[in-house]
């Protein structure tokens, strides 16, 4: 049987909590691999690496961080099969499903590509009688994401790029159904010219939730997954006092009205309820005929 890791300073460190769980192949129903679920002090553990190499990342000029982004875009597209591969298996998308995950990550990263524009600060000559006024960018610290088992490689993606872009090291609590993409991620980051720690996963369930939400190193967290779950983090990080960004379960409603094509309409229906098994944000659920 398969044991992963988590990912930790830019190697595959075993997890030492004792606990674990399966890993299943949803095309099959076997489980494939075990993944460890993380103590409090291998969270902390994560949390001091992170610590000790935000300073000199956030040093590092913009135009050099978005290098790395260039760089982590051509090793995307370099994999995009294997990374398809590798979710598929652990998610049960398709193939082409698969790809897209990784495509629309690729996007965002994309985007982080422009940061040093972005990251300028301002200045205002002026402003008032002998007054000038400036503003200047500077990087938070350590963050965390928890992302979903939905889109295990988009998601991670969405947060961790920006934030890292930025001069952020950034901790990484993947989905402990299928974490084996975002560590692939953070190695082809690493590949890329990141300096180990500034991306870390580790992998958990709640203990390893909650020792992100009290740990005052952390400084924001980012989450989507389901409603309650976004409550109850949103309301813990926020009473510790950090910036807490939380995506939870939404309803999306298609209308037909009555001069419709139905033949599309029943494309469209078909592809937005039930692309990627169903098991997405936007996946329709409300069908109004009017």
């Amino acid at each position: 049987m398969k044991e992963l890791s988590h990912y930790i300073n830019g190697e595959y460190v075993k997890g030492s909590s004792g606990r674990f769980a399966d890993v299943y192949n949803p095309a099959t129903g076997e489980v494939q691999a075990k993944v460890p679920l993380a103590s409090e002090e291998e969270m902390q553990m994560a949390v001091q690496v992170a610590q000790s190499v935000q300073p000199d990342w956030a040093a590092v000029n913009p135009q050099r961080r978005a290098r790395v982004m260039m760089k982590f875009v051509d090793l995307l597209n370099r994999d995009m099969d294997q990374l398809a591969e590798a979710l598929s298996k652990e998610h049960g998308k398709t193939f082409p499903d698969a790809k897209g995950d990784v495509q629309r990550g690729l996007e965002v990263v994309e985007y982080c590509i422009g940061a040093p524009q972005m990251l300028k600060g301002e200045f205002t000559d002026s402003a008032g009688p002998g007054i000038d006024m400036y503003s200047m960018r500077q990087a938070l610290g350590v963050c965390g994401g928890i992302t979903p088992f939905n889109f295990p490689a988009m998601i991670p993606m969405w947060m961790f790029a920006p934030a890292i872009v930025c001069g952020n090291a950034f901790i990484l609590k993947p989905s402990e159904r299928d974490p084996s993409v975002p560590m692939m991620l953070a190695e082809l980051m690493e590949e890329a010219g990141l300096p180990k720690g500034v991306l870390q996963v580790v992998n958990g369930d709640k203990v390893a939730v909650d020792a992100m939400l009290d740990n005052p190193v952390i400084q924001s967290i980012g989450f989507v997954g389901s409603t309650p779950i976004a409550e109850y983090i949103y309301g813990k990080g926020c009473s510790n006092g950090k910036r807490v960004q939380c995506f939870g379960g939404a309803k999306n409603h298609m209308i037909v009205m009555p001069d419709a094509d139905m033949d599309l309409a029943a494309d469209a229906l078909v592809g937005a309820g039930y692309g990627a098994a169903g098991e997405r944000c936007m996946a329709i659920s409300w069908l109004f005929l009017w």
